[in-house]
């Protein structure tokens, strides 16, 4: 499998490009902010065609350009997302809290100038959800496994692709949910720790060590790697605090 990624102008969110190999349909995973032109000279090189935009979660660094990347397409490409984040694409901003999301505004439109606008997508499509179960989702040519884990957010969704990682090892999407070093906040509206704690505790026990993470934010990791040196995760199996991380 192919895996290509971009990094965000804002938040250094992962924007994730996943293809079956060069020339063929890809994925792309939690477009942010300033993704469009960088995203399209990584299509080019690699004759990518975007097939669907797939969303771990709906906070604004991670949806930001999901609605002109759906409109270049014609039809729109589909946005998938789970239904516990899809009110987030309204406005997502907003959703962040009025404070937090207010304060972002005027750095955003310094930042961005006139892709500082938000429009909500025309074409919006729920990730199956089988209560903390994976449900596999073909797509793009590629076989994606899709899990509701809450926590970070109501519908946040991580994403394996089976044996698609160099010598065989699954690749995992985590989004917010785990990082190397550390995991996502619990304390924006909408998240809940106590429900992260059954998320990563689902997520560590359903994945072999050797399972390549790609996160949300940061550099790649594994499995393995984390439960062995990440300390929310020690803190985890010591009962201890278990309530925020870093993004």
């Amino acid at each position: 499998m192919l895996v290509r990624h971009v990094t965000a102008t804002a938040f250094g969110t992962n924007c994730w490009v996943l293809a079956a190999g060069p020339g063929a349909p890809c994925l792309v995973v939690d477009p942010g902010f300033g993704v469009t032109r960088p995203l399209h000279r990584l299509l080019l090189a690699d004759r990518l065609r975007p097939a669907a935009l797939l969303v771990t979660h709906g906070h604004a660094d991670h949806v930001w350009s999901v609605t002109p990347l759906s409109r270049s397409a014609d039809p729109p490409l589909a946005v998938l997302v789970h239904p516990g984040d899809r009110p987030r694409l309204r406005d997502p901003l907003a959703q962040l809290g009025t404070a937090f999301g207010a304060d972002l505004v005027p750095m955003l439109t310094a930042h961005l100038g006139p892709e500082a606008t938000w429009a909500e997508p025309e074409s919006v499509v729920d990730l199956p959800d089988a209560g903390g179960d994976e449900v596999v989702l073909p797509v793009a040519g590629l076989e994606v496994g899709v899990r509701h884990t809450p926590g970070h957010t109501e519908g946040s969704a991580c994403f394996r692709l089976p044996r698609s990682a160099p010598g065989g090892a699954d690749v995992l999407l985590t989004g917010d949910l785990l990082f190397a070093g550390s995991i996502g906040r619990t304390d924006l509206p909408g998240a809940d720790p106590v429900a992260m704690t059954r998320s990563l505790d689902t997520v560590m026990a359903a994945h072999a060590d050797d399972t390549v993470v790609l996160p949300g934010h940061g550099p790649t990791t594994t499995v393995g790697a984390e439960r062995a040196t990440n300390p929310f995760l020690a803190g985890m199996a010591a009962g201890g605090d278990r309530t925020g991380g870093a993004r």
